[in-house]
Formats: C-alpha cells, structure tokens, sequence
C-alpha cells in the first residue's frame, strides 16, 4: 500500500512520516485490498474564540469505495490517532457488513443480549439505584452550553452521479462518516439520499421527476386558466 502525505500550514518531520508509516501497517493488515493511503495534515491558525488545531484526513483508496476519517487535536499526533481510530472502525464496520449480507453471522438481537444480561454485547446495564435516581432527577445533569450566533453559511458540492442499490449507498455513507449519501438507485433509477436513522435503522428518500413534473404542468394550466 503506498503512503502519501502533503502538509498545509506547518512542517512535518521525519519523525511524524515514521509514525504514520508505522499506523498505516495496521491499516494495511485490515484492508489487504488497499492500494494507497492518502494523509492530509492542516494547521488551523489561532484565531478569536478558537485556540488553533491540527486536522488529519485520512483517505484510504482501494478497488472499492474510498473510506475517509479526519479529526481535529491539539497536535498532529493527537489528531493521527483520532482520525486512524475512525478509519479502523469504517474499515471493520464494512467488513461486518459484508458478513452479514452474506449471511456469515448475524447480528446480536435485543431479546438473545438480554437473555445473558448484556454479556453477549459486552454491556453492563445500569443498577436499580442508578436508575431511580435518574428518573427522581437527583442525578446532576450537565446543562448544555448555549450556541453562539452565527451566519447561516451554504456550500455547495458538485458531486458525479453513481448508480448502485441502497445496500451499497449505506456502505458508502459509513466508509465516510457521513450521516447521508447521495446516489441514483439502481433499482428505479430516480435520484434518491439514504440516510442513517436512530440505532441501526435507515431510511431512503427518492425524487419522483416523472410526478415533479406533470404538477408543473398542471401548475402552469392552472395559472393560464386564471389570467
């Protein structure tokens, strides 16, 4: 697998090449199809309200799709280990995910999980006591910080259209962190986004263009109609 890395903002040393050389080792034992990781590292200048990061990308290339993980740290090192942690954990996900659909295992159910008090899932559950306090409010809870005002800001992406079911644009969406994916469905050819649900749940939202536009052509009778 080969490794590139490109810096914007700061110097690395050779010290921090070895480092990440010596990471991707593992990255490469879990992904032995991979052709080539790719390490981006970015310098965030100090700035008012924000003390100034280092961000790591990660991009793994491979005969499939590309899997990507970035984190923001104090210091470059910080910021390797958080982001090859997300990478390792897109790259077993898929793995298990390809398990599953080709029914190599299945996943733990909520009812076998309990049966042996959570163990199955390495879970301990909360005691009686806890609970109850929980539910009496005798438990401080940490109230949540109040968001700065800010601009609302729109960025736009152009992205190439790619046709594949909504199996493989759920494999997509997790290989790149993100909570939804974009994609022309395989199986009805309308432009559709999957996107991640609470627990393990998706769901998948289509456009309809054939119904998007007789309305349009309803709406535009109507209008003559009324002049």
């Amino acid at each position: 697998m080969d490794i590139s890395l490109t810096a914007k903002g700061l110097d690395v040393p050779d010290r921090f090449r070895e480092y990440a050389a010596e990471k991707a080792e593992k990255i490469a034992a879990l992904a032995d199809r991979a052709i080539a990781l790719q390490i981006k590292v970015t310098r965030h200048a100090a700035g008012k309200g924000s003390s100034g990061d280092d961000r790591v990308e990660l991009t793994l290339v491979g005969p499939g799709p590309l899997v990507r993980a970035e984190a923001a740290a104090a210091d470059k090192y910080a910021a390797f280990d958080l982001a090859h942690g997300r990478l390792l954990e897109r790259v077993r996900g898929a793995k298990d995910r390809r398990k599953v659909h080709r029914g190599r295992h299945r996943p733990v159910s909520l009812h076998d999980a309990t049966a042996e008090g959570f163990r199955a899932v390495d879970v301990t559950p909360a005691s009686v006591e806890v609970l109850q306090a929980v539910a009496t409010g005798s438990v401080p809870v940490q109230p949540e910080a109040e968001p700065e005002w800010s601009p609302v800001v729109i960025r736009r992406k152009l992205f190439p259209a790619a046709t594949m079911t909504a199996d493989d644009a759920v494999d997509h969406m997790e290989l790149v962190g993100h909570d939804f994916f974009l994609f022309i469905d395989a199986e009805t050819d309308r432009p559709s986004v999957v996107y991640r649900r609470k627990g393990w749940a998706y769901g998948v939202i289509a456009l309809d263009a054939e119904a998007s536009e007789a309305d349009s052509a309803v709406g535009q009778r109507a209008r003559r109609a009324s002049r």
